[in-house]
């Protein structure tokens, strides 16, 4: 399996936080050099580690808000 480069361009916020310290956090990252995208996953204290996760452009994000403004 190939490797997988990633930088963090900006912490938006964290979302919640479990109990050995890893967040789950709204971040824009650029997975392997290309654009960034927001991104949803858990991190370790350090960002060395991460969990499975989910990315979104910026139009997909914009969707999920409006969304998410719908639940009642």
């Amino acid at each position: 399996m190939a490797d997988i480069t990633f930088e963090i361009k900006e912490t938006i916020g964290v979302i919640s936080e479990g109990s050995k310290g890893w967040t789950k956090e709204l971040n824009l990252v650029s997975w392997n050099g290309r654009e960034p995208k927001h991104d949803i996953r858990e991190w370790s204290p350090d960002h060395a580690k991460m969990g499975k996760g989910l990315t979104f452009t910026k139009e997909e994000l914009t969707k999920l808000k409006e969304l998410l403004e719908g639940i009642k």
